[in-house]
């Protein structure tokens, strides 16, 4: 029985998480690391919590009112946390257990100090860590007081910041257990942390250590500032010593103190540059060990490093695999296409087979390699230029790894990944035919899709995707509909910088292009307008759609005054746009048509904040004002030196951006009007492996790459821990940042805006829509839990089309993500609604109800109260 409540160090693995926590599986596996020196000590293994968790009274009463508890309610959490730590510190610990630990603490010197450590089995995994969340006792001294911490440390797996931690990520309380590390205490000189990789920048290449005097207890806890080292390539590269006013040591009878330290002593290094190069080789070594960059616990002692712990940073954005040599630079798929989060590996994958450029995937978003067009001074201005237009933080991450020199060595235009032939598309007539046209033809095709895939199953679907996947991308890469883009955009280039430079009139075209035709994102809002005018003269209708909760309301609508035509209204609607939906460039994200309640509250903020008729008036509204600026310019143009020459011009260029900007919205909406039928062919594919006993549910498929569920479909097999792996890593992806920009090095680059006009304390981003608005912010980062009042200005993290009927109801826009065309601002201009977008974080920075104002004309945001 004793082996079975204590493991010595060195006989614990990698591989014992389950018997010894993560601390104490790292530890072992420390220990078993050549040159890697670990404090002796042994682990009080998961069955000794087990047996006090089954000794413990009414525990399971407690641990299903914890379950329940909501991760917001503190007082809740505090008071429960307390009652069950209070129930595991009260069980007496068994006689047979507590002679374990006592002959283990014989073997290693009874009377010696020691360190009491948890290890909980869901503590320092790759995809979570736990630090700083259970408790850690040092310097314990005697068997007694010693199982006394252990008994601390059991109950510690209850504190109400691991508890909190859990139900916010999902982790079942009684699935998680403790495990005790105890180990000789060591007394050092300094003690401290290395990174392995820069843990602020993201670079694998450059090590951070943060060294403090005596026990690291007073770094950790934030008693001193530390002496901060950063090391490249064998070399120190930064240093900042700091004024270390005290050191925590330990007491002889046990416990821990805090020390002055001598003036003289305060500001000289901790470590020497030897020693700092040292530790930094132990820590690469630790890191070749385990596979990935590491946050190292370390303690000098008689001028040799000991390792007290070692666990996964976790905060690191991944780096995208490639099989190109040498120093590569990716740029965010996400932040031209208005969807930041992480998308899973169906949604990755189907995305990267119908696209028009490779995309390589890591931390579950998407990135291009632009290294070739960097590369090529033609292809790098080219670049600057349009990523300048859209987004400036873009541009200035991309200066930034430029004016590093040697990063990206030069090729000439004509070597091989020098700048694309052909250029620029050739332009085309301003015809309102062209854009006729091509809305026709992606209808048909997908006209033509829908109707071949109904009789494909099994196998035979997916090789008929494959060839569906070659005509959406020809159907994108139409010469004619990039003709067709790019028409728009230069002409709204075109005027913002003649009529700035001719009138002094800083982006005009906003004004200009207000309900330009054709639009289909800015045509979705204003038909959700409509919408709540059939559903706005039935009372018992509104008051039904108040408490919907599911949704299969459309079916319970005929049954009211006036539900037919309401549900006629909404059908209608979602038949022309049931296939959008928030983040929907990922295929596994939940359509309208699958999930029609996410609409029901902009319904009802419609039909509160609106009168009858207000879509077609808000368009008619936005074109007269598009007339009314149009007269005016030619106007004024025409009183300046050669102003008949200037207002032709114009002229023609006004016509031009009406003509084609509103087509800009098109191709997206093709590709999604696609993706849902490539998505319905595919669950009815998951059904079928569902009711085979191959799947437990449809949406796991979500976590298969397409090559991946066509195997599966095949053979009719799938290793059910596959989906529990990419389950966790989707959970650690969400708690991730993307970069704009990311480096080969793993280094992820912001970018700032290097501007000194905007007033002290404003938040600056991107003007995108001009104007000046000022009223209550409202901070939403779900669709779904919008409740707008008539004025509010609406601030979230990113707008894809899907978030146009929101649109109707606010006046003003700020984002964290976006850029000069992207969908919001395209929408914003076509509303006439002031916009600001990237905003670095605007929705952290911004409280919800604070009233701002927003500067949509100069790029900026004051905050008012």
């Amino acid at each position: 029985m004793i082996e079975r409540y204590v493991l010595e160090l060195p006989a614990v693995d990698g591989t014992q998480v389950a018997v010894v926590g993560g601390k104490g599986a790292h530890l072992g596996e420390l220990s078993r690391i050549e040159g890697i020196r670990v404090p002796a000590g042994f682990c009080v293994t998961t069955h000794a919590f087990q047996r006090i968790m089954a000794e413990a009274p009414s525990i399971d009463d407690q641990l299903d009112r914890l379950s329940r508890l909501n991760p917001d309610d503190r007082e809740a959490i505090s008071a429960l946390s307390a009652e069950i730590r209070q129930t595991l510190e009260g069980v007496a610990i068994p006689d047979d257990l507590a002679a374990a630990v006592t002959e283990a603490l014989a073997r290693l010197g009874e009377q010696a100090a020691y360190a009491v450590r948890s290890s909980a089995t869901a503590e320092d995994l790759p995809t979570a860590s736990f630090a700083g969340q259970q408790d850690t006792y040092l310097n314990v001294v005697g068997p007694a007081v010693i199982l006394q911490h252990v008994s601390r440390c059991w109950a510690s797996l209850f504190t109400e910041r691991a508890v909190t931690y859990r139900l916010r990520n999902g982790f079942d309380h009684r699935k998680v257990r403790m495990a005790v590390v105890v180990q000789r205490m060591v007394l050092p000189h300094a003690a401290g942390i290395l990174f392995t990789a820069d843990p602020v920048t993201g670079n694998r290449k450059v090590a951070a250590v943060d060294a403090s005097f005596g026990l690291g207890e007073a770094l950790v806890s934030g008693l001193v500032n530390p002496d901060v080292f950063k090391v490249r390539d064998g070399e120190i590269v930064a240093k900042a010593v700091a004024a270390k006013q005290v050191a925590i040591h330990a007491q002889p009878a046990g416990g821990t103190r805090v020390v002055a330290i001598d003036p003289p002593r305060q500001e000289r290094p901790a470590l020497t540059d030897a020693q700092v190069l040292r530790l930094v080789r132990l820590g690469r070594r630790i890191e070749a060990h385990f596979g990935r960059p590491q946050d190292i616990e370390w303690c000098l002692v008689d001028d040799g490093f000991q390792i007290v712990q070692s666990r996964p940073i976790t905060t690191l954005f991944p780096i995208p695999e490639t099989v190109h040599e040498g120093n590569r630079v990716y740029l965010s798929v996400g932040h031209q296409q208005m969807m930041t989060d992480a998308m899973k590996p169906l949604g990755v994958s189907m995305w990267q087979l119908t696209a028009m450029a490779p995309m390589h995937e890591a931390g579950g978003r998407l990135f291009v390699d632009v290294t070739p067009r960097l590369a090529s001074p033609a292809g790098r201005a080219g670049l600057l230029e349009m990523a300048g237009k859209s987004d400036p933080l873009t541009r200035d991450a991309l200066e930034t790894v430029l004016e590093r020199g040697d990063f990206i060595p030069v090729l000439p235009d004509g070597a091989p990944g020098g700048p694309p032939a052909g250029g620029a598309p050739a332009p085309i007539e301003t015809d309102p035919a062209i854009v006729t046209e091509l809305i026709e033809r992606s209808q048909a095709s997908i006209a033509a899709l829908r109707r071949d895939i109904q009789t494909r199953t099994g196998p035979a679907l997916f090789d008929f995707l494959l060839e569906a996947f070659q005509e959406h991308k020809r159907v994108l890469g139409d010469p004619l509909s990039m003709q067709a883009i790019m028409a728009g955009m230069e002409a709204t280039w075109w005027l913002n910088d003649r009529l700035q430079e001719w009138l002094g009139e800083k982006n005009a075209a906003d004004t200009l292009t207000l309900s330009a035709p054709n639009n289909v994102t800015s045509e979705m809002g204003l038909a959700l307008l409509d919408v709540a005018d059939v559903i706005r003269p039935h009372p018992e209708v509104v008051a039904f759609l108040q408490g919907v909760e599911n949704d299969g309301f459309l079916d319970e609508l005929p049954r009211l005054a006036g539900g037919t035509e309401a549900r006629d209204a909404i059908e209608a609607y979602l038949d022309r746009y049931g296939m959008r939906c928030v983040g929907e460039i990922d295929i596994t994200r939940p359509r309208w048509r699958e999930r029609p309640s996410t609409l029901v509250p902009l319904i009802l903020d419609n039909i509160k904040l609106f009168a009858p008729g207000a879509g077609a008036r808000r368009f008619e509204q936005g074109r007269q004002e598009a007339e009314k600026k149009r007269q005016d310019v030619l106007e004024r143009l025409r009183a300046l030196p050669d102003g008949e020459g200037k207002a032709a011009e114009t002229m023609r260029m006004i016509e031009r951006v009406r003509t084609f900007v509103g087509y800009r919205e098109y191709p997206k909406y093709g590709i999604i009007s696609r993706y849902f039928v490539y998505k319905q062919a595919l669950l009815e594919e998951a059904q079928r492996l569902v009711r085979a006993n191959v799947l437990a549910e449809k949406e796991d498929v979500f976590y298969l790459t397409f090559h991946e569920f066509h195997d599966v479909v095949r053979t009719n097999q799938l290793d059910g821990r596959l989906i529990r792996q990419r389950k966790d890593a989707f959970r650690s992806y969400q708690a991730l940042t993307p970069p704009r920009v990311l480096t080969s090095d793993g280094e992820a680059i912001t970018g700032a805006y290097r501007r000194d006009d905007v007033p002290a304390g404003a938040l600056i981003g991107l003007p995108v829509s001009a104007g000046t608005i000022e009223g209550r912010a409202r901070v939403i980062l779900d669709m779904a839990q919008a409740d707008l009042e008539a004025g509010d200005i609406l601030v979230t993290a990113y707008t894809d089309p899907s978030w146009s009927p929101l649109f109707v109801a606010i006046t003003g826009l700020v984002t964290e993500v976006g850029g000069l065309m992207t969908h919001g601002a395209v929408i914003a201009r076509e509303y006439g609604l002031p916009a600001v977008v990237g905003v670095v974080d605007a929705t952290r920075l911004i409280r919800d109800g604070q009233r701002i104002r927003v500067h949509g004309t100069d790029g900026y945001i004051e905050i008012l109260s």
